[in-house]
């Protein structure tokens, strides 16, 4: 659903930027711990700036106290428009919104319970069945 989504943005000639929370994550941290910030400095940008924003996979991160600060950062810049412009973002997980609070800071919890709009898809998983054919 959300690569739909993604294709009718692009099309329209937004941003889009795709990641996995882990993949996402350990990039964020890069740049910041980096000392040659010129190549990843258009990562952290992106992530921050871009039109839509998917965060795949959430709750499959390896979680440290630096991880949630940079999960949060990212959330609330783009919920607030602390990027001087409006964002959306998409994220996908297998957690259900009790595993949410307990996994991350009540502060996550708390922005994704009110600020984004909770899907939930039932069914076989299509990878699973695309690989039995």
């Amino acid at each position: 659903m959300s690569n739909c989504i993604a294709s009718e943005l692009l099309k329209k000639g937004k941003t889009v930027l795709y990641q996995t929370a882990p993949v996402l994550l350990e990039s964020v941290i890069d740049y910041k711990m980096s000392k040659s910030k010129n190549y990843l400095n258009n990562i952290n940008k992106s992530v921050l700036e871009a039109d839509l924003l998917i965060i795949d996979d959430l709750g499959t991160e390896n979680l440290n106290s630096m991880k949630l600060s940079e999960l949060f950062t990212i959330i609330n810049t783009r919920i607030l428009n602390l990027n001087n412009k409006i964002t959306k973002t998409i994220i996908s997980t297998n957690l259900n919104i009790n595993q949410i609070f307990n996994n991350y800071e009540e502060r996550i919890g708390s922005r994704i319970a009110g600020y984004y709009n909770i899907y939930y898809f039932f069914g076989d998983d299509l990878r699973f069945k695309k690989n039995q054919s």
